[in-house]
This record gives C-alpha cells, sequence and structure tokens, in this order.
C-alpha cells in the first residue's frame, strides 16, 4: 500500500457500518479540533486543498492507527509550522515564544464566524475550452504515482468505465494543493463493478466516480 489514506475500493478492512445513532462528535476535544481546524482556515495561507495534502503526509503507521480527527490535528500542525505562525518548538512545547516568523493574516472575529460559515464558496470554474469526452464515451483510468494531493482513487486506475455526466470545469485539486489555482473538467464516470473487482463483484454492481480530465484517456 503506497499511501495509507487512499483505501477505497481496497480489500482485507472489513465493510464500514455506518449508525444512524452516530455521534458527531465522541470526545470533547473532537469538537475544539474541529473548531480550531476551521478558524485557522481562515487565516488565509492555506486552501482546502492544502489541508487535506498536510492530513495525507501523515506517517502510514501513524494514519492507520489515528482517529479521524487525530489526522486533522497532525495536518493542521504541520501546516501552522510550515507557514512560520508557529514555530516546532512553541508546538513541542505548547507555549508561545513570538519567535515565529511574522505574517500577515486574516483574523476570524467571533462575531463573524456563523455567517461566514454559512457562505461557503463554489469550486466551480468558467471554462472556455471544449470537453474532451462526451458523456457515453469509453474511456481508461490512467495509472500514475503521484507524490503529491490527488483526488484520483488508487482502485480505478487502469480500469475501464463510461462518462455518465459532464459537471463543467471546477478548480484542480492536484494543483491547487500546491497553490495553483488551475480549471479543469470533472466528470462522473461509471464502472462495472467486474471491471474493479472481477468475479468477486455482483453481476448488477456499479460504481460512479467523479474524475477530473487529466486522469482519463480514451478507451
Amino acid at each position: 500500500m503506497e499511501r495509507a489514506h487512499d483505501l477505497g475500493g481496497k480489500l482485507g478492512f472489513g465493510s464500514v457500518c455506518p449508525s444512524d445513532e452516530e455521534p458527531v462528535f465522541h470526545h470533547e476535544w473532537e469538537r475544539r479540533a474541529f473548531a480550531i481546524t476551521l478558524a485557522s482556515g481562515f487565516l488565509g495561507q492555506w486552501n482546502l486543498d492544502m489541508s487535506r495534502f498536510a492530513r495525507e503526509r501523515m506517517p502510514n503507521e501513524e494514519y492507520l492507527a489515528s482517529s479521524y480527527y487525530e489526522k486533522w490535528i497532525f495536518g493542521l500542525s504541520l501546516l501552522l509550522v510550515e507557514k512560520g505562525l508557529i514555530t516546532e518548538n512553541e508546538l513541542q512545547q505548547a507555549r508561545a515564544t513570538n519567535s515565529g516568523q511574522k505574517v500577515e493574516a486574516n483574523v476570524l472575529q467571533a462575531q463573524n464566524v456563523e455567517a461566514l460559515l454559512q457562505k461557503g464558496a463554489s469550486a466551480q470554474m468558467a471554462d472556455t475550452t471544449l470537453p474532451q469526452f462526451n458523456v457515453g464515451d469509453q474511456v481508461v483510468v490512467k495509472t500514475t504515482k503521484s507524490v503529491g494531493h490527488t483526488r484520483l482513487p488508487k482502485y480505478v486506475q487502469g480500469c475501464q468505465g463510461q462518462v455518465f455526466s459532464d459537471y463543467g470545469a471546477f478548480i484542480f485539486p492536484d494543483e491547487h494543493a500546491a497553490g495553483n489555482c488551475e480549471a479543469q473538467r470533472l466528470y462522473n464516470v461509471r464502472f462495472e463493478g467486474f471491471e474493479l473487482w472481477g468475479t468477486r463483484s455482483g453481476h448488477r454492481d456499479a460504481v460512479y466516480v467523479d474524475l477530473f480530465e487529466s486522469y482519463l484517456t480514451a478507451s
């Protein structure tokens, strides 16, 4: 396994068994981890895909042994140090020393939190280029060994599918995580179950995956 966070479609991890009574937060510290991560994001020093990539950089053994919000704390700590908002020593000592780099940052005021969270933002972008693929086209997912952030799951790489929908252009996460804002076409692709899992799949099974244009090639 190359990347511990990319577990979708892999065998050996058992079934996902959601509960209707699952609490949003199991512990108070998880609520605080969620809040401080969102508040820190409003400093304007990183974007959503940078935040995701920071969590993905947790070592595999640690990632598999950590809970959901432990991963969030790891990613946030990494970004705060990388962006010079705190030093590694301050992080380890849990004490501010004012020795970190001075960074111009936005400050989220308590009275503005609710309005800003409700506002949200769309990742859709204008695109004047023609789509490379049309609905109904047969496509093959490229095989890649990306060392950066990607929204291309490993389990569909090398598999053939059919374009089911064309969503238009959106911010390309792979480049966004590196600080670049690039528009790219996003498609919904249907894969027959047997294409992904062979005879282990039911004969009527199908999986629909959202995939960016650069992930695909014509069949």
